[in-house]
């Protein structure tokens, strides 16, 4: 009798144990799907501390400095905060000696910090979004050696409201291009991807655009939101 009773009590604490198990794992299988279906919106407005940067000319002969801004309350997500200065940027040349000389030094219209920024070989500055609101106020501006801006544009200006919607989402940024931008070869034109086969290019002189991509197997640009007229490439000039 004794030995039947301590059968039947090994098998509850047996089935009572993988019971236990049984609700761990499903738990911990519920924690991994949701840290799938999370993370993105999670951390997208995770930002580490804008910090001073400088970014050369691809000949070396030019560089920009930008100084990050103190404007938390014209951020999105920092109702309340701080406004202060914005970024501000010091441009330099090489002289002669070879040293760099500080040819200008201007206030950015970036609250914080732009997210990227480049230098033309002929000391042109573009810079592209905003320290933690990617997507949000002056996306991409165009100044030109002097610190001077030449062009300015937000997202409205370059899509139209139906195209906005399409763009992913987090709690403070629009994730509107998705690829890398750079300087083209011609150091005239900044390249910005939108997404695969879709393409922003901005003439660092002018501030002109033209968004271009595939219709059907034809690469078409146009440059402005209203009216759309789809050209062949060649035929949209950013030289004025």
């Amino acid at each position: 009798m004794h030995v039947v009773f301590q059968r039947v009590k090994g098998k509850q604490l047996f089935l009572r144990g993988r019971m236990v198990l049984r609700r761990y794992f499903e738990g911990y299988l519920l924690l991994c799907a949701l840290t799938l279906l999370l993370p993105w919106k999670a951390l997208a407005d995770s930002w580490a501390r804008p910090q001073t940067r400088e970014v050369f000319s691809e000949s070396r002969r030019f560089f920009v400095r930008v100084v990050p801004g103190e404007n938390l309350g014209d951020t999105m997500g920092f109702a309340g905060e701080k406004k202060g200065k914005y970024a501000s940027a010091e441009f330099y040349g090489r002289a002669k000696d070879r040293s760099y000389k500080l040819t200008a030094q201007v206030f950015l219209l970036n609250p914080v910090a732009p997210v990227e920024f480049f230098v033309s070989d002929d000391g042109r500055l573009a810079t592209l979004d905003n320290w933690h609101n990617l997507g949000y106020g002056n996306v991409v501006s165009v100044y030109d050696s002097r610190g001077r801006v030449v062009k300015s544009y937000a997202l409205s200006d370059l899509f139209q409201t139906d195209e906005l919607k399409d763009f992913s989402r987090s709690v403070s940024s629009v994730q509107w291009r998705k690829g890398p931008a750079y300087i083209r070869p011609d150091q005239k034109t900044l390249l910005v991807t939108v997404k695969s086969g879709a393409d922003l290019v901005f003439g660092l002189e002018t501030g002109s655009y033209k968004y271009c991509e595939y219709h059907e197997t034809v690469y078409r640009c146009r440059n402005t939101n209203q009216p759309r007229h789809w050209l062949s490439n060649d035929k949209l000039s950013l030289s004025r």
